[in-house]
């Protein structure tokens, strides 16, 4: 998969760009401030309906527009694909495929791949969960999108059944007799999300485990992942060796409900939902003990970038490469790291790759050039301004 032309209007600092693109590494070269990375900003928005920066899409419309618009034209194999989405702040986003409207923008999932690394990304180590379940579940709607519907229905269900857990703390009665219907509805779900989760996490323990040994280098202790659930059947944050065996989707689902219950006086007297996929954690393992507080910087950076070149290599195993987003990253990792992120970039059927200065980029990834300032961006390698132009 390649994009071969990214259109973006009123999108961040952006009033219109239009730009042409081709397989290969592609580097956005500009000071800070010109706008580089809003434009692979808006390419990994083609693959997750989010930006990896911020958490709504308002800041991502151009000061005193209403709309921002977001359009692609991709390869992928012998297909070639038209997207556009229009983000809409405040009500829904249109997406068309092909120029056939979407009837759900969530439909676009999985459509386009992308993997990013970024230098938020050594929050996938050291940060809080929330950042490390949104990484699992953007790669879970990326590799079976039907799984994002999954989860919106899940938060729904969390979300009404928080409310009635405050009301039932204070009436108890009734209230706490219609919980039992959303306990249903909550288990349901959840396993369905624990599921993938655990089938996802087992599918990434020898990437991670190879992308960390070629990141590291030679005597490096061994890098793994863990699952830690409040279902105690899901995991207990233990490294999951290769090939372990899984709970199924109806056993997650007794044991969820059986945890719910013995948890049901907790939950009333705090009201809040204090059992399901929303409480737990990616652990990361560096040798037999978790990574967060006890990895060096050095080491957190390198397991941030293993984690993210073990989803490249996943998403590639089967059968298509997604497009690589490198942004600004190269100046912050030392050679060795460069190096190994460099072969992976190589390797790429396309990589988008920024930085301040062209020689923080590995020479061999110097091929076709972008220069942005000033409100433009120029094509310098084949020395075709753009800026202005049509549609893809």
């Amino acid at each position: 998969m390649y994009l071969r032309h990214l259109q973006v209007g009123d999108f961040r600092s952006w009033e219109r760009v239009d730009l042409a693109l081709g397989p290969g590494p592609t580097v956005f070269v500009g000071r800070n401030g010109e706008g580089k990375t809003n434009l692979v900003e808006a390419v990994g928005y083609l693959a997750t309906m989010g930006s990896h920066r911020v958490s709504g899409d308002a800041p991502l419309v151009r000061h005193g527009s209403g709309q921002a618009v977001v359009r692609a034209a991709l390869r992928r194999g012998d297909r070639e694909l038209l997207v556009e989405i229009e983000i809409n702040p405040g009500k829904a986003n249109r997406v068309r495929v092909n120029r056939a409207a979407l009837p759900r923008p969530r439909e676009l999932l999985g459509l386009v791949r992308t993997v990013l690394f970024a230098p938020e990304d050594l929050s996938l180590v050291r940060g809080d969960p929330t950042e490390r379940r949104r990484f699992l579940d953007e790669l879970l709607a990326t590799r079976t999108p039907r799984l994002a519907g999954v989860r919106s229905d899940y938060e729904r269900v969390l979300k009404q059944r928080n409310a009635l857990l405050k009301t039932a703390r204070l009436a108890r009665g009734k209230a706490v007799e219609t919980l039992d219907v959303w306990d249903g509805h909550l288990t349901d779900l959840g396993a369905q999300v624990l599921a993938a989760r655990l089938r996802l996490v087992a599918d990434l323990v020898p990437h991670v485990a190879d992308s960390y040994a070629g990141v590291a280098g030679e005597g490096a202790v061994a890098a793994g992942l863990g699952y830690s659930s409040t279902v105690p059947l899901a995991g207990d944050g233990a490294a999951l060796p290769v090939g372990a065996a899984l709970p199924s989707v109806e056993d997650l689902a007794e044991a969820m409900r059986a945890r719910i219950a013995e948890r049901r006086g907790d939950e009333l007297d705090r009201g809040m939902t204090l059992v399901g996929p929303h409480r737990d954690d990616l652990v990361i393992h560096l040798g037999p003990a978790p990574a967060k507080g006890f990895a060096s910087h050095g080491e957190s950076w390198s397991l941030a970038l293993a984690l993210k070149l073990a989803t490249f290599a996943l998403l590639r195993s089967e059968g298509e490469d997604p497009i690589l987003v490198l942004d600004d990253v190269f100046a912050t990792l030392d050679a060795e790291r460069r190096a190994a992120l460099a072969a992976v970039a190589r390797s790429a059927e396309q990589t988008l790759i920024t930085a301040a200065v062209v020689d923080d980029v590995p020479v061999e990834l110097q091929g076709t050039r972008v220069e942005v300032g000033r409100g433009m961006a120029l094509v310098v390698k084949d020395a075709v301004p753009v800026g202005e132009g049509g549609d893809p």
